[in-house]
């Protein structure tokens, strides 16, 4: 077995990128493998000076390099993929000269709003691409660059949360609840959450905080909104508390690289009304099927009468297709392979 390194921007947060790579040093754990994080912030093992995105200053390279002491892989979760640290992603790609990677891409610069003339992530002798959706892949390949597809994997089985005690820690009655279980940030689109609300007469609750210089907007969207706003998780309650006390989850995102609380509310047995994202297709050819934003009736209608077989239906495609449990199976080829190259 071998010593994995798994690097991000951060680590250890409720962001997306986060959660997934935790996923994935759990099902490298699961294979055997000797698993140490590295982070610019949050809660790696190793926390590297300057290897943030938020980070301005130079990077502690001697740092990065201690932390990556004996590893036969490294896995670099989407710092490659973005240059929101210019300097971190230099230091990072000085870092695999030489060694096996694994650069898994969430995001790619040109999805994102002014990046549509920047670079495709570098190639190396002894590294392979890794993307979570199907239109990342093709759009590598159009750059010459080769990747595989992975899609993002789901505890199906969730524990249970405390549906009556956390909406009595929020101060919700028998009201309808809405969650939006992501950060505020300007792709999230939070005045499409809010409208749904108001047209439902709901309260919205915004799980994750204000980020990327949103938090003014913010503020005067909550301050205008016709829906009562409840924003971030009070402490002592967890995710699937969150989950467990809303009766709709809404995702009105217009670009997500997968959008995790997509499958979360199948995992958790909750409607969801989404905004048709372009990645949307992708997890909706696999038999999903969900509410549209726009349809206030719909959504009315499943509120006042559940549709528990289309729950069931899309649970049973759920895994099929993004089981959790299958990870370490779908993963150890690639890390094989990797490995034996690079002996």
């Amino acid at each position: 077995m071998a010593r994995v390194g798994v690097v991000s921007y951060r680590l250890g947060g409720v962001d997306g990128v986060s959660v997934e790579a935790a996923k994935w040093v759990g099902a490298l754990s699961a294979l055997g493998h000797e698993v140490t994080t590295v982070a610019g912030e949050g809660t790696a093992e190793h926390l590297v000076e300057g290897l943030s995105h938020r980070d301005s200053g130079p990077v502690d390279e001697t740092a990065l390099a201690l932390a990556l002491e004996g590893c036969d892989l490294v896995v670099v979760e989407n710092l490659a993929s973005l240059p929101l640290n210019p300097r971190a992603v230099e230091a990072t790609y000085r870092a695999l000269s030489g060694r096996a990677a694994l650069l898994r891409h969430h995001d790619l610069p040109w999805q994102r709003p002014g990046g549509a003339g920047a670079p495709a992530p570098r190639t190396g002798t002894l590294w392979r691409h890794v993307t979570i959706n199907e239109r990342s892949r093709v759009e590598l390949a159009a750059r010459g660059v080769v990747a595989t597809t992975l899609y993002n994997a789901f505890d199906l089985d969730p524990v249970p949360g405390e549906r009556r005690a956390t909406r009595a820690r929020l101060g919700v009655g028998d009201e309808r609840l809405v969650l939006m279980p992501s950060r505020a940030i300007p792709r999230k689109n939070v005045p499409g959450a809010l409208a749904l609300c108001a047209a439902l007469g709901a309260t919205l609750w915004i799980l994750g905080p204000a980020e990327d210089g949103y938090e003014g907007e913010l503020a005067r969207l909550v301050e205008t909104s016709a829906a009562p706003v409840i924003q971030g998780r009070p402490d002592g309650v967890g995710v699937v508390d969150a989950y467990a006390a809303g009766d709709l989850v809404v995702v009105a995102s217009t670009w997500e690289g997968f959008g995790n609380p997509v499958l979360e509310s199948v995992a958790h047995r909750r409607p969801l009304a989404v905004y048709p994202y372009p990645v949307l297709e992708e997890i909706t050819a696999t038999g999903l099927t969900f509410l549209d934003l726009s349809d206030v009736e719909g959504v009315l209608a499943e509120l006042d009468a559940p549709d528990l077989a289309r729950r069931e239906a899309n649970l049973a495609h759920a895994r099929a297709h993004f089981d959790l449990a299958d990870l370490p199976r779908r993963l150890a080829p690639l890390v094989e392979d990797l490995l034996a190259g690079s002996r």
